[in-house]
């Protein structure tokens, strides 16, 4: 930007020279909930009428009906059962914050039923309360498991999180009532938190906050306890604000995907890179709450991903259809050619007859031909994919005899098998939208007693069984000393492995490095308690989703028949 100078400086530096700091988050979900909030309300609603789009008689909006996302986004009905029914079920892949593998765990253990308990889902998995000891306490206590008990004088400080001190207010204001800090004193308390591990200066309160409470009447075991949870803190906690402000983008974003899945998707895609889940999981999870993906296509994908009218069981519900950007190495500047030479085609009632046609009449550089020929965005004028690959990969005419047509015999290739083409559509697409990679294994993983995704759900607690997958992402916390977390899916479904870290490094190269992995471990589950839902609640009437992980023993490669399968996953650093 003209006149301005950027200076990178460090946070910490910044607070001792006592300079203003202001966290600007660039979150990538606001741009997804924009785009999606106005494919809704372009289309007015495809799904169900629109709960959008203002009536002919609101004054305030309807002149011009002009879509304004501050508007539009308060127009989301709040606290709607289904949201919450949604959530209960850990059904959350996309949704903002609450999609991590860490918040599908907490889930159906917290079981939100209101809008306040999304911001206590947001706070509560995070370093802080976890290493602080909150968690486990706040999970009891919502659970009826032990009393909710405070000191008098602090119970309008703690009665929402249920005598459990979970955001660095609360500290602040405890500090204030049950100790005496000035409010000058409860700011440093925060600063201290926050940095207690680099300067040890949060020590320093330790005595002073147990005097205070001694002075009050609040015994020393509550002060003791709150004073390692305010260490905990250190590891990073959440302002109640911040995750009030979070929660509304997880209730906006958990409430399209709920309603409007279709826009949902398009619109994350339209977004990338952003979030847990790559493309591929993310087009998956749609597909199997019935939304229709349609692939790239040159006759008719714009740039960027877009609603269709569906076909045959998705008729009267959106599809998605995969826009040009999807192609990985296919220039912006070549789609955009492709594009408006076919909207004046159309605006003459043509339209390209064939591939020949096409390349005629949209020269196209060659490396942007052979990316859309491995993409399959030529199957709509040329059903062969090899047929398409042979051409784009020929020599060009070029000079004299550019765009002419020159009559050759045609060269009868051989398709490609299922395998080629899932690899090209990795290579090109990173997706595939009617293939797994699992599935082309299936019959001899069946043959070794490897059971699905899907078939790991309903097995027993300690039970050891065989797993096979795509790996999609690998975690490995600070806070989970040494424990690394992967997510793998098949054709079936995902599932949640869980290495110990001896485990881990006994198996590192495959563990680490493979995308496909065949694993070997025991089930664990966590089942909701009898009468811990109430199916009379809509919010809850569709059950509590149990909690599934494979603890891992053993691991082992796996290998695709056929060319390499070209997949990255999201991997710690």
């Amino acid at each position: 930007m003209e006149d301005r100078t950027v200076i990178p400086w460090d946070k910490d530096d910044l607070d001792i020279l006592r300079f203003f700091k202001i966290d600007v988050l660039a979150l990538g979900m606001l741009t997804a909930v924009r785009k999606a909030l106005e494919l809704v309300w372009s289309h007015g609603g495809l799904q169900h009428p629109s709960t959008l789009r203002p009536s002919t008689s609101d004054a305030a909006c309807a002149p011009n009906e002009v879509f304004d996302p501050l508007e539009v986004i308060t127009r989301i009905p709040a606290e709607d059962p289904a949201v919450y029914a949604m959530t209960a079920r850990a059904d959350t892949v996309g949704v903002f914050q609450i999609e991590s593998r860490a918040q599908m765990a907490m889930l159906p253990r917290l079981k939100p039923l209101c809008f306040y308990d999304l911001v206590i889902e947001v706070a509560i998995v995070r370093p802080g309360p976890i290493q602080g000891g909150m968690v486990h306490p706040y999970l009891r206590r919502r659970n009826h498991e032990e009393a909710a008990t405070c000191h008098p004088s602090l119970e309008a400080i703690l009665q929402r999180t249920l005598g459990v001190p979970l955001f660095q207010e609360q500290v602040m204001q405890i500090a204030i009532v049950g100790a005496g800090y000035t409010g000058g004193e409860a700011d440093q308390l925060r600063r201290d938190m926050a940095a207690w591990k680099r300067t040890g200066r949060l020590l320093r309160h330790r005595q002073r906050l147990l005097d205070g409470f001694a002075e009050n009447g609040i015994s020393r075991q509550f002060g003791e306890a709150l004073f390692e949870q305010i260490k905990g803190f250190g590891e990073y906690g959440f302002p109640e604000s911040h995750a009030a402000s979070f929660a509304l983008l997880v209730y906006s974003s958990a409430w399209l995907k709920a309603h409007h899945p279709a826009p949902f998707l398009c619109a994350l895609l339209n977004s990338q890179p952003m979030g847990f889940y790559s493309p591929a999981s993310l087009v998956r999870d749609a597909q199997k709450h019935g939304v229709e993906v349609r692939p790239v296509c040159v006759v008719a994908s714009d740039w960027d991903n877009t609603l269709d009218l569906g076909e045959g069981p998705a008729l009267g519900k959106p599809a998605v259809r995969l826009g040009l950007r999807m192609v990985k190495g296919l220039s912006e500047q070549s789609a955009r050619r492709l594009i408006e030479s076919r909207r004046v085609l159309e605006q003459r009632g043509s339209g390209f007859s064939d591939y020949a046609d096409l390349v005629r009449q949209v020269p196209l550089p060659k490396l942007d031909l052979e990316a859309l020929a491995e993409a399959g965005a030529f199957a709509a004028l040329e059903r062969e994919r090899r047929q398409v690959l042979w051409s784009a990969r020929a020599p060009q005419q070029l000079g004299l005899f550019q765009g002419l047509r020159v009559s050759e015999p045609r060269a009868e290739l051989p398709a490609l098998d299922p395998v080629e083409i899932l690899a090209l559509d990795y290579e090109r697409v990173r997706l595939s939208i009617d293939d797994h990679p699992i599935r082309h294994l299936r019959q001899q993983l069946r043959a070794r007693s490897v059971i699905t995704t899907a078939e790991l759900g309903v097995r027993p607690a300690g039970q050891r069984v065989r797993v096979a997958g795509l790996v999609t992402a690998r975690q490995r916390p600070g806070t989970a000393s040494g424990v690394v977390f992967v997510t793998m899916e098949d054709e079936t479904g995902i599932a949640n492995l869980i290495f110990y870290s001896s485990v881990f490094e006994a198996h590192r190269s495959v563990a680490q490095h493979s995308p496909l992995l065949l694993v070997t471990g025991k089930v664990e589950r966590h089942d909701p308690k009898p009468g811990s839902v109430d199916l009379s609640d809509p919010r809850q009437a569709n059950g509590v989703a149990p909690i599934i992980h494979l603890m891992v023993e053993s691991v082992e490669r796996l290998k695709m028949p056929g060319p390499r399968l070209k997949h990255s996953s999201r991997d710690f650093r």
